[in-house]
């Protein structure tokens, strides 16, 4: 039995509907068990999205206020909160679920082009599986959500890469052959390096059906690639005296 864990984090919804698409994509695969898992938000209360005390518009007027429309800040907040009792009846991700797994999917929004803070603390809080090789040569892929097509989706998922190789993750990406819908001047979502929706400056958007094709064939992807590395990676931990997951 192949053993999957996705893992996300989601503030709107987006990467949620994006994890399950790579749930069912993984749950598909033969002789394959999948956990869906998000990443909680620790001490960040919703009110961190508010611009200040109040929800007072910056001095300055004109462009600032025009920002704060497109934004929708007050629209964010409500979404925000909707969206976390959507999400209530997800388990919370542990690091033994990381254990556990033969092969992950991880999920997350772009922030300034980038993971944000809450997955970048659950790798931090992971850190002992350095020491001990919990997760060397476990297939790892990648799934983001962006504003907009020009807000760093790529970057995030390039850049989310390097803690996953220090973790010695097997990256996992999205080929051009079995994803043809990104090879396209639409405004979608969709990368070599891992699937992506694009959520819009106020996060109105939901994840487009070509978008959620894509995050379902990743997780097939890393549901096969873990199928075939799982019997070396648990030779590999008998040989070093390692006890097996449970």
């Amino acid at each position: 039995m192949t053993r999957i864990a996705v893992v996300y984090y989601s503030a709107f919804g987006h990467v949620y509907e994006m994890a399950q698409a790579a749930a069912r994509g993984a749950a598909a695969m033969p002789d394959t068990e999948v956990r869906l898992l998000r990443i909680g938000e620790e001490a960040l209360e919703p009110e961190a999205y508010r611009s200040g005390p109040g929800d007072r518009t910056p001095a300055g007027g004109g462009q600032q206020e025009d920002l704060t429309r497109v934004f929708d800040i007050e629209g964010r907040v409500r979404k925000y909160r909707e969206s976390r009792e959507q999400q209530t009846g997800v388990p919370p991700a542990s690091v033994s679920d990381l254990e556990w797994a033969d092969g992950v999917v991880w999920g997350f929004p772009t922030y300034y082009g980038m993971m944000p803070a809450q997955m970048k603390l659950f790798l931090e809080r992971a850190g002992p599986l350095n020491l001990t090789g919990g997760l060397e040569g476990k297939p790892a892929g990648l799934l983001t959500s962006a504003g907009s097509i020009h807000t760093g989706h790529e970057a995030a998922l390039l850049t989310a890469m390097v803690p996953l190789l220090h973790f010695g993750m097997i990256i996992v990406g999205s080929p051009y052959t079995e994803n043809p819908e990104y090879l396209t001047t639409e405004g979608i979502g969709g990368t070599p390096y891992g699937p992506s929706t694009l959520a819009g400056p106020d996060s109105s958007l939901r994840p487009d059906p070509r978008e959620l094709a894509m995050a379902e064939r990743l997780g097939a992807r890393v549901a096969g690639a873990a199928g075939a590395l799982a019997p070396w990676n648990r030779s590999r931990r008998e040989e070093k005296g390692a006890p097996p997951p449970t």
